[in-house]
C-alpha cells in the first residue's frame, strides 16, 4: 500500500541520513517539510466522530476558518467520497487522505490532520476504518507536488505509521509530524 523510498547504500549511508539528506535537497529546491504544511490548529485529535461525514467536517473546519479553503472545497470532498470507489483515498493502516481538485475552492495550499481514538468508516464501508484523517488543500499543481512529495515520504515510513496510530492527544500527533524524519 505504501512505497517504500529507503535506499542503502552499503559502507556509505543508512537510510536515515539518505532521507535527510533528501530533506535537504527538497529544502534547497523550495520546497518544505512537512511540519511546515499545518497551520495553527489543524492537528486535532478526538475520542470518536459520528462518521465520516463528521470526520471530513472536523478536519476541514479549521482551514475554512482560516480562509485557507472555501466551504466548496469541504463539499467536492463529501461528493467525492460518495461516488462509487470513493474510499480511494484510504491510504491503509487506518490513514485516510481528503482531497479535491484545487479549483474546487483551495485558497493556500496547507494541511491539517484528525486523529480519533476510535476508529469511524470511510463511505461507511466496513473494509475502510480510519483513525487518521488530513486534509490535503493545494492550490496548483507545483505546491500539490512539493506537498504530495512531504507527505509521501512521511507515511511511506513504517515507524510513522506506527506512531500515528498509537497517538493518544494532539501534542504526541504534533511531535510526530515535527520529527517526521
Amino acid at each position: 500500500m505504501f512505497a517504500e523510498f529507503e535506499v542503502e547504500v552499503p559502507g556509505r549511508h543508512t537510510p536515515t541520513i539518505i532521507r535527510s539528506e533528501a530533506d535537504g535537497l527538497h529544502r534547497m529546491r523550495g520546497g518544505k517539510l512537512l511540519n511546515e504544511y499545518f497551520p495553527e490548529g489543524t492537528v486535532m485529535y478526538r475520542d470518536g466522530v459520528a462518521g465520516w461525514e463528521e470526520a471530513v467536517d472536523v478536519v476541514t473546519g479549521p482551514l475554512v476558518d482560516l480562509g485557507r479553503i472555501k466551504p466548496s472545497y469541504v463539499d467536492a470532498i463529501k461528493a467525492s467520497i460518495r461516488k462509487p470507489g470513493g474510499t480511494y483515498i484510504d491510504l491503509g493502516q487506518g490513514i485516510a487522505m481528503a482531497h479535491a481538485r484545487p479549483e474546487a475552492g483551495v485558497v493556500t495550499t496547507s494541511l491539517s490532520v484528525l486523529k480519533v481514538g476510535s476508529p469511524f468508516l470511510l463511505a461507511d464501508s466496513q473494509d475502510h476504518p480510519i483513525s487518521t484523517l488530513f486534509c490535503l488543500a493545494a492550490q496548483d499543481s507545483n505546491s500539490h507536488l512539493s506537498l504530495m512529495q512531504s507527505l509521501a515520504t512521511f507515511l511511506s515510513d513504517a515507524k510513522n505509521q506506527e506512531r500515528l496510530g498509537k497517538a493518544a492527544n494532539v501534542e504526541e500527533l504534533r511531535t510526530i509530524l515535527e520529527e517526521e524524519r
